[in-house]
């Protein structure tokens, strides 16, 4: 049995322990307009899942990337997502389980053809975080850059495909927009968590609106509108209802999240950004949430993927 199982793995070109880790593209079946969660854990090890990461598809592409965590690069590659199709890269924070791996990703213009620009969109700084401006000054500057080597982002230069970078204000109240073109429109807002500049993107077509929440307290009420309208909305669960002092002043509890779904009423809610805790107590803390908000609630997992489409029907269903 073990010999014939390794003739047929041999014979479609995988070996037995590249069949044994996501070695088959995990693409998403409905690539119209769907979220897909490359990575849904947080900055520890414990809770086994990849740091921060979503890929937006769309008219079957992957057009957006919304942080770039550790092990996100990995996950990259399994949902089928390809660089050349990128148009738009936001980053959130500059904490490291949102942008560990956003150097290995651009460096990666190396190995296909692209001279398309892609856009990069982070925070303004403040305290001990940089701009993205700043950020990317560290990693990639001529002289003094971590990554010095890839400096050709800046122009396109020495075999990798150029990026534009922009700041956006995160003391702003209301969005600013960060993107237009072929049918999506995306804006990013500021939100409080804890004292790290920290962007929450929104995604617009004709087919829908995913708002994307990074880290957030909940303790600004200016979200609430930016998020207003939202078809599918991502929260983060990183803290449970009895979580300390500190913990609040990063992330909202489970009952602060229930109540922000109860005003902005998604079609669905997807709740991501687990840790250890978190997970042990998965279950009772859905059920606080679940009793402020009656829609649909998806605890979401690494690949995990939410097509526009289903969440539509299922809302027309009810």
């Amino acid at each position: 049995m073990k010999f014939k199982l390794k003739t047929l793995l041999v014979a479609t070109g995988l070996s037995i322990a590249s069949s044994m880790s996501y070695a088959i593209p995990l693409k998403p079946v409905d690539t119209d307009f769907t979220l897909q969660l490359l990575g849904s854990g947080g900055p520890i090890t414990d809770d086994v899942r990849a740091s921060s990461g979503e890929v937006i598809w769309w008219k079957g592409k992957s057009k957006i990337l919304i942080d770039a965590g550790a092990g996100v690069y990995l996950r990259f590659g399994q949902s089928g997502s390809r660089m050349e199709e990128l148009d738009f890269l936001g980053v959130t924070h500059f904490h490291t389980d949102h942008v560990t791996d956003l150097p290995a990703l651009l460096k990666g213009g190396y190995f296909f053809d692209r001279s398309s620009t892609l856009a990069i969109a982070g925070p303004t700084g403040e305290g001990a975080f940089p701009s993205l401006t700043e950020y990317m000054d560290a990693q990639f500057n001529r002289e003094s850059g971590a990554y010095a080597y890839l400096n050709g982002i800046y122009d396109g230069s020495d075999g990798l495909f150029p990026v534009s970078i922009q700041d956006v204000d995160f003391h702003k109240k209301t969005g600013t927009k960060v993107y237009e073109d072929d049918g999506l429109k995306i804006f990013a807002k500021g939100i409080p968590h804890g004292d790290a500049p920290t962007l929450s993107f929104r995604v617009e077509s004709e087919k829908g609106v995913i708002v994307i929440s990074a880290d957030n307290n909940g303790s600004d009420e200016s979200f609430l509108d930016f998020a207003k309208g939202a078809d599918l909305l991502v929260m983060p669960m990183a803290i449970d209802e009895h979580a300390d002092e500190i913990s609040n002043f990063m992330h909202g509890s489970p009952s602060v999240i229930g109540k922000i779904a109860q005003t902005i009423k998604p079609k669905a809610l997807v709740l991501n950004h687990w840790m250890g805790k978190g997970l042990a107590l998965k279950d009772e803390d859905i059920e606080i949430v679940k009793k402020y908000y009656n829609g649909p609630i998806y605890a979401g997992r690494d690949i995990s993927s939410y097509p526009m489409s289903t969440i539509m029907e299922q809302s027309n269903a009810q």
